[in-house]
């Protein structure tokens, strides 16, 4: 792999740093600096003329974390790199990816289109808010899944008497994966939003009454759809309420909501988000591994297809 370059942004450095030293390997030193202004500058240190590069940077805010891999994509393309592989573990402005009201952008398809006219080759991200955001892309893309380790740590709940929840109808198809691999019954929220970060609760399908039940969504933010999805469970006689979310956006008061919410037994997140938060409910899961390995076959090009599946 002599010509394999991993480079990291700002973003997420030390998820990057644990997804090179899987593969046994260290980051490819770059410079990125700000000018006065704000600007971004950025430099690679390192000849990556003909090379198979992947850059690890997630989009999420402030909006120059998504211009600086831009920024990165462009240097590199105009460095002659062979390849250039975006690795994004988080993707951000995926949930604006349809136009459900007037005079609204889809910035999914905005951010898509961005990334290929920069000139990357590849993307590889995970758990999209939604699985059509492939279909944006005119570049090949591969949609790992936080399942495929988060499941791992659920086994260790041993529950006889377990339920899989999703705070809305959206989450089922994901809900319903875990319930299957978990031998869980299904349980389905349905809750309406009045604006945008405001949910309420309506009303809960399937038995939840004296189980254990494990909340499932792809990320939190604000924290108010999961504290009132869970405080709902707990009144309709659950037994006790696990959290499993790919992304731990945490926004605004999202940590303090969780941790002063008694319905909340624990939260298991992945660090697709460098952590920035401090609580005793909260473990992180690391899903360097699985990038890792994800980097090594496209490198390879191998097949990544073994990678989703989930094994005790």
């Amino acid at each position: 792999m002599s010509d394999l370059v991993i480079v990291s942004g700002r973003s997420n450095e030390t998820l990057a740093e644990n997804i090179a030293r899987s593969l046994g390997r260290n980051l490819s030193p770059v410079v990125i600096r700000n000018f006065s202004d704000g600007e971004i500058w950025m430099k690679y240190e390192e000849n990556i003329r003909g090379k198979d590069l992947f850059i690890v940077q997630s989009t999420n805010a402030p909006a120059e974390n998504f211009l600086e891999l831009l920024i990165m994509i462009d240097a590199a393309k105009r460095a002659s790199a062979k390849r250039i592989t975006a690795v994004i573990p988080y993707f951000a402005y995926a949930r604006q990816d349809r136009k459900d009201q007037p005079r609204v952008s889809i910035t999914a398809k905005l951010v898509a289109n961005l990334l290929t006219e920069a000139g990357a080759d590849r993307v590889i991200t995970m758990d999209l808010h939604t699985p059509q955001i492939q279909g944006f892309f005119d570049i090949p893309m591969d949609h790992l899944y936080g399942s495929t380790v988060l499941v791992k740590k659920l086994f260790e709940l041993r529950s006889e008497n377990l339920a899989i929840a999703s705070p809305d109808v959206g989450g089922i198809k994901t809900a319903r994966t875990y319930a299957k691999v978990l031998n869980a019954d299904l349980v389905v929220v349905d809750k309406r939003r009045p604006s945008h970060n405001v949910a309420e609760v309506m009303n809960i399908i399937g038995e939840v009454s004296g189980k254990d039940i494990i909340v499932i969504d792809d990320l939190i933010d604000t924290g108010t759809t999961f504290v009132k999805c869970s405080e709902a469970l707990l009144n309709a006689g659950a037994k006790s309420i696990t959290g499993v979310c790919t992304h731990a956006v945490f926004s605004g008061s999202a940590i303090e909501k969780i941790n002063q919410s008694d319905a909340i037994k624990t939260v298991y997140v992945t660090d697709t988000f460098p952590m920035h938060w401090e609580s005793s409910k909260i473990v992180t899961v690391s899903v360097a591994e699985l990038f890792g390995e994800a980097i090594e076959r496209t490198h390879n090009n191998a097949s990544i297809s073994s990678l989703f599946d989930i094994i005790r």
